[in-house]
């Protein structure tokens, strides 16, 4: 594996997000996300799993500098990989906690949704979805995983505002569930893992699935439609302005 990697620790499995600078999220990192989880799910060995970043990212979101040079089918089969990922990682069966241990904006705050809990580092940090004031229209698969969360009046505020929050501003909107000392991510992250893990494994995974039940029909659907519109925007000229300037400026930053 190139772009993650995994350690087990009795039972619990470990995920660290490992791509250079910023764990931004390429077509290699989501098929080893995507294949780690689906080894993980079936092997009767491993419990629960954390995600984790590392440095001051948790995951910048996804890869614009790689996205941006795809040519028409390669960015048709990337959204289709990515949404396919987001069914799986909404549909786990198992515990699945996030340890945000830094920024996390867009795709990153994606996978921190599909968790069941998040702990999120303190600090000068971000997360939420920023995707609009980009000129990316969020499908509505993610942003019903958005709501899911923060009900649907602060999730459409938020979304539609392209709004990132703070550590402390997304505790108090619900959109992480504790905020610790960054030292701590982890070992916060692993008590609420094996809390979850300590219940009877079937009937805390069947539970799950039922509460996700409609999440997880949204997320697996047919979102062709929905893609061939974002798409669309996605090759507009106003778009292609903004996600060059943006290239432009993190190109300068390195």
């Amino acid at each position: 594996m190139n772009t993650i990697a995994v350690t087990i620790k009795d039972k619990l499995a470990i995920i660290s997000l490992n791509r250079p600078k910023s764990n931004s999220l390429n077509r290699e990192m989501v098929v080893e996300l995507t294949d780690m989880l689906s080894n993980i799910s079936a092997d009767e060995n491993i419990g629960g799993a954390i995600i984790t970043g590392k440095d001051h990212f948790f995951s910048a979101g996804l890869d614009l500098m790689e996205l941006y040079n795809y040519n028409e089918q390669e960015a048709k089969d990337f959204w289709h990989l990515f949404l396919n990922f987001t069914a799986t990682i909404t549909a786990f069966k198992k515990p699945l906690i996030a340890a945000i241990n830094g920024h996390s904006p867009a795709g990153g705050c994606v996978i921190a949704l599909a968790c069941d809990a998040r702990v999120m580092a303190e600090g000068k940090y971000i997360i939420g979805l920023n995707e609009v004031p980009v000129g990316i229209i969020v499908p509505n698969s993610i942003f019903e995983l958005y709501s899911f969360w923060l009900g649907k009046a602060d999730a459409t505020r938020s979304l539609l505002e392209g709004k990132l929050f703070q550590p402390e501003e997304a505790l108090a909107i619900g959109l992480v569930d504790e905020v610790v000392k960054p030292e701590s991510i982890l070992t916060a992250a692993e008590r609420k893992a094996r809390k979850y893990m300590a219940y009877e494994r079937n009937t805390w995974s069947q539970s799950k699935l039922n509460i996700r039940k409609d999440l997880i029909a949204i997320t697996s659907s047919d979102q062709s439609a929905d893609l061939e519109i974002m798409l669309k925007q996605w090759w507009s000229p106003s778009t292609r302005a903004i996600l060059k300037n943006i290239i432009d400026s993190l190109q300068k930053k390195a």
